[in-house]
């Protein structure tokens, strides 16, 4: 009897999470299928995707590979986030997503720091790492019993 009642409340207790880790997990998977296509455009087409990043004035010629540096970071961030997934590792890509979210809290304040544009620094770069970040503490929220 008490070994159904345990497995019960421990049904119970994941039916309870589930909504939110669902939400956490499309957070999760949305955000890394978004930043590999963005890196992937630093790779491909540096230029025109520098026009959408925030700044006035972007690397140009020899310079110009500093936005595929970009771009490889953008890619290996979201296949980071699909390994995690795929391994079933739940709680790490929790933690590795919240981490993630630095990445455009970072952009954003370099972009104003910068004297960028503040609407695409925070309706973009802030927008997403506030995104991100909720993604990730949805994976690490625990009920408790």
């Amino acid at each position: 009897m008490s070994v159904l009642s345990n497995t019960e409340s421990v049904v119970s207790v994941r039916s309870a999470r589930r909504p939110g880790e669902r939400v956490g997990v499309a957070g999760a998977v949305l955000g890394a299928v978004s930043i590999i296509a963005v890196g992937g455009g630093y790779l491909l087409v540096p230029q025109q995707m520098a026009q959408g990043f925030g700044f006035t004035e972007w690397p140009h010629s020899e310079a110009n590979g500093f936005l595929n540096i970009k771009g490889v970071r953008d890619v290996v961030s979201g296949l980071i986030l699909l390994a995690l997934l795929g391994a079933g590792q739940r709680r790490a890509l929790g933690v590795a997503t919240l981490t993630v979210a630095l990445i455009p809290t970072g952009d954003m304040l370099t972009i104003l720091l910068r004297h960028g544009s503040t609407a695409t620094a925070l309706g973009v770069h802030g927008l997403t790492a506030a995104l991100v970040a909720a993604s990730g503490a949805l994976l690490l929220r625990r009920r408790s019993r």
